[in-house]
């Protein structure tokens, strides 16, 4: 009876550190993807002047922030073409918090644009992955969605950005899709949704879904298909450096799924304690991709912590503008990392000289490639194929070259549990010592015990 209580006690010890050290590691590790600034500082964006012979596309963001890429490619797509009045919009003109820490300053709120506009209604209303969907927090912006329909707007949720349409009741009796990830759970909190896999997009008339994250770049290059023409897209595509843009339909995708390689987020998310904090230069100019690029490829592995510093608010190459959350050369960094070809060519990053800063696009190809390439050196392969799995960017012609595996986090949870059992042991045997020395100091006296039978 003793013995298998004893292995169920011993087991418990062998969990209780991993999964309690685990817990707390990874919620830490979740807090920071979505963080917000405390310390009210602010900037005035500068949009361009509106045309009213134009089309306008606004790109949504929330009060809670909204997933980097979500925003931005989409953005810089639409932006590049030079056709279409661009803004983004949210309830509030405050600083939000893109996922990894990155601080956008809406160009406007939703009533300002709607008394931009007047009676005229955006032609294009990209919605990204909110953090807060489903939430009284993402009233303002369901609340704004559900009038854009009625008033002639397309609509594309990009990603989880599906999830937001659905709860907004505009994807009832439609087909969608989302992040390969999410579309299990989306299946059962919206059942009236026709949910598909496989595919980077889905065109339902006046809402376009997309895939996960980078699919709303193919996404994206659709509606422009569709506002401006198959030539104004690929023209898109080519100045973005998008390699799989493919003319008139969805390029071809299997559909994802969890594996057993992907443990390695686990891993990442439990047991790396040591983190790197690792620096973003904001510098003016820097294309909205190659910004994106370096928070969502870090943040999404879960196995390093970006903050974005700088000197003071920057713009992006087509204007938008971003506060950084500290200065370079005071905060406590492990790394820093220069995102932006111009930013590489003019070595924007020199004055910080002591921090030896990395310049992610220094070599051509999409944004991206860079990030994970630096990924995969520092962390290792694994880890550098987990961001891009959840990006949805296929890397089979990326030289991917680093430690093939976290070896050091991964053997963490086995060290807890050897210690957890150790010090189970040691709690026993000293229970057992007790008990032992108990006993014989209640029979050392000279004669029988009192209830023993003298014959």
């Amino acid at each position: 009876m003793r013995t298998p209580l004893h292995l169920l006690l011993l087991l418990l010890a062998a969990l209780v550190l991993p999964v309690g050290l685990g817990t707390v590691t990874a919620a830490a590790a979740f807090d920071d993807l979505e963080t917000p600034r405390s310390d009210g500082v602010t900037a005035t964006p500068a949009p361009a002047p509106h045309d009213p012979a134009k089309p306008t596309a606004v790109v949504v963001v929330g009060d809670r922030g909204a997933v980097t890429s979500d925003v931005l490619a989409p953005y810089e797509v639409l932006a590049s073409t030079g056709a279409v009045n661009l803004y983004t919009a949210a309830p509030s003109r405050h600083p939000v918090p893109l996922v990894g820490g990155l601080d956008l300053v809406p160009d406007y709120t939703f009533d300002e644009v709607d008394r931009l506009l007047g009676e005229d209604a955006p032609d294009v209303v990209v919605v990204p992955a909110l953090p807060d969907v489903g939430e009284s927090t993402a009233d303002p912006v369901t609340d704004w969605l559900r009038r854009a329909p009625a008033r002639g707007s397309l609509l594309l949720g990009v990603c989880s950005g599906s999830a937001v349409l659905a709860s907004a009741g505009l994807l009832d009796g439609r087909t969608a899709t989302s992040h390969w990830f999410r579309l299990d759970g989306f299946e059962d909190r919206h059942p009236a949704v026709r949910w598909v896999r496989g595919t980077r997009y889905v065109d339902d008339g006046d809402v376009v879904t997309t895939a996960g994250i980078l699919s709303g770049v193919d996404g994206t290059l659709h509606v422009v298909e569709r506002l401006l023409g198959p030539d104004a897209a690929a023209r898109a595509a080519d100045a973005t450096g998008w390699p799989h843009y493919h003319r008139g339909t969805a390029s071809a995708m299997a559909q994802a799924s969890l594996a057993p390689a992907d443990a390695v987020v686990g891993v990442n998310t439990a047991f790396r304690w040591d983190r790197p904090t690792t620096g973003v230069l904001l510098t003016d100019g820097v294309g909205e991709i190659e910004l994106a690029s370096a928070f969502d490829t870090y943040a999404q592995s879960l196995a390093v912590r970006p903050v974005a510093v700088g000197s003071g608010p920057v713009r992006s190459r087509h204007g938008l503008t971003f506060v950084p959350r500290a200065d370079p050369a005071a905060a406590e960094l492990d790394r820093l990392v220069v995102p932006g070809a111009d930013a590489a060519r003019r070595h924007a990053a020199d004055r910080y000289a002591d921090l030896d800063p990395v310049y992610l696009h220094h070599d051509p190809g999409f944004p991206f490639d860079g990030a994970l390439l630096d990924l995969a050196r520092t962390t290792d392969v694994a880890t550098a194929r987990w961001s891009a799995k959840v990006l949805e960017y296929p890397v089979d012609r990326l030289d991917l070259t680093g430690p093939a595996w976290p070896w050091t986090p991964a053997l963490r949870p086995f060290g807890l549990a050897v210690l957890g059992v150790l010090v189970a042991l040691g709690l026993l045997r000293l229970r057992t010592s007790t008990v032992t020395k108990g006993a014989r100091s209640g029979h050392s006296g000279t004669g029988p015990p009192a209830d023993s039978v003298v014959p």
